[in-house]
């Protein structure tokens, strides 16, 4: 049922009854990027089972020579599972629960139309992304999507819903609802399930969406001028996933016509008011530095700058922690040294934008060869202090501001923020056709 507010109730692919659900789902593509031994991990334990491995482009892949061959390998296999019977429909919204430890995640299955989403900065749509979108990046995501039968998602979409009327409500009723799917997520990533939504439950969460997307309820919650376009859709996972579906509709609707699949989108909506739901930091990994950074720091910023070494990691951390003033964020390297960095009058208002800043400009001077970015703050300790390497430590924002700022100031520096460190992003269980 299409609605004038953006999004519909789902048909989904699930894998059929029988199927060994632990091995069927693993992580999101474009994590552990520069962990190759995780992905190597993960192809031991699953092997030749049915899997969402065999559907997916690990991104730490993403420059191997065998790129191609690997798309094509996914692409005939989506096939051969339809073909099989290995996947089987449902139609209507599912209540997915996530548990990591004493905390439970609740989201909604839902399909967004594409045609309410532009990702550009300036983008005043009913579904805009909270992160810059890094056009460049989306080329080999395009390749996989475009001869593929089905999309598997793993893009989170934020409501700001804080009186709880959308998700909460038929959480409420979990025990009563119909389970789909029920299983333990391998490499620590906890428990998942889904529950289907009665048809009555499902025309209840459209009504509450599209109250919260109305113009006026709108411009009172935020403040805002009479008029000024609802976002009711906040991309918080998976942006540039998003953005290569818009990318892909927009090449092929002229040709297809707007009632073609490849309209919508597959995602998971999540209201930012759950308390399960935790934003962490990305930071940032250089590869291949040439020299100590801070010498370009110092050249960038002047007497603007401030480079506080400090005993540890720990250490650096609690500074931070405790940073009230100037913009600051840590750094990590040559080897076990630890630094926290102080910049008066900094270029951005986020420290991330102004480390982004820096990066970009190092990469392009040859300071270093390539960034990564990193989920964990341990991770980056260990990865940051091996030669060569060097790690950018930075805090997040908070997630009770992260919507008006999007709203007020447009999409943040890219990779901002994490909905959850790594092994709490979404795993892939769910399917949709686009062709």
């Amino acid at each position: 049922m299409d609605t004038p507010t953006g999004f519909r109730l789902p048909r989904i692919c699930l894998p059929r009854p029988g199927v060994d659900l632990a091995r069927w789902a693993v992580i999101a593509c474009d994590q552990y990027t520069a962990e190759p031994q995780y992905w190597q991990q993960v192809e031991r334990e699953v092997g030749d089972a049915p899997s969402t491995l065999h559907l997916i482009f690990p991104e730490v892949y993403l420059g191997a020579a065998d790129a191609p061959a690997r798309i094509a390998r996914i692409q005939a296999t989506m096939r051969r599972y339809l073909a099989e019977g290995l996947l089987t429909e449902h139609a209507g919204a599912v209540l997915v629960e996530r548990r990591i430890g004493a905390h439970t995640r609740r989201g909604l299955m839902l399909e967004l139309d594409l045609e309410h989403y532009d990702f550009s900065p300036s983008s005043t749509s009913l579904i805009r992304p909270t992160e810059g979108t890094i056009v460049e990046r989306l080329a080999p995501r395009i390749e996989v999507r475009r001869g593929a039968e089905l999309e598997l998602p793993h893009i989170l979409v934020l409501i700001d819903d804080p009186h709880a009327t959308v998700i909460e409500p038929v959480a409420a009723e979990r025990s009563a609802l119909r389970p789909l799917y029920d299983t333990e997520l391998m490499s620590g990533g906890g428990h998942v399930s889904g529950h289907a939504l009665s048809a009555a439950q499902g025309a209840q969460v459209l009504r509450a969406l599209q109250a919260l997307a109305d113009p006026q309820a709108f411009s009172e919650r935020y403040a805002v001028p009479a008029g000024t376009p609802p976002m009711l859709f906040a991309v918080g996972d998976g942006n540039h996933s998003l953005a290569t579906a818009k990318s892909i509709w927009e090449m092929a609707k002229a040709s297809v016509g707007l009632q073609h699949p490849g309209r919508h989108a597959l995602v998971e909506v999540v209201n930012i008011h759950d308390p399960a739901l935790a934003f962490e930091p990305i930071h940032r990994l250089l590869f291949g530095v040439s020299a100590d950074p801070r010498q370009a720091l110092a050249e960038e910023y002047g007497a603007r700058l401030r480079c506080i070494d400090v005993a540890s990691g720990e250490a650096m951390r609690q500074r931070l922690k405790d940073h009230k003033a100037t913009q600051a964020f840590g750094l990590i390297g040559p080897g076990r040294r630890f630094a926290v960095i102080e910049i008066d009058e900094p270029p951005s208002s986020l420290a991330v934008g102004t480390v982004q800043a820096f990066v970009d400009r190092l990469l392009d001077r040859g300071g270093a060869e390539q960034v990564d970015y990193v989920h964990g703050d341990d991770v980056l300790e260990r990865l940051g202090s091996q030669s060569g390497h060097i790690g950018l430590h930075l805090d997040t924002v908070g997630k009770s501001e992260l919507i008006k700022r999007v709203l007020l100031e447009g999409p943040l520096p890219r990779k901002t923020f994490s909905m959850g460190e790594a092994h709490e992003k979404r795993f892939y269980i769910e399917a949709r056709r686009i062709r």
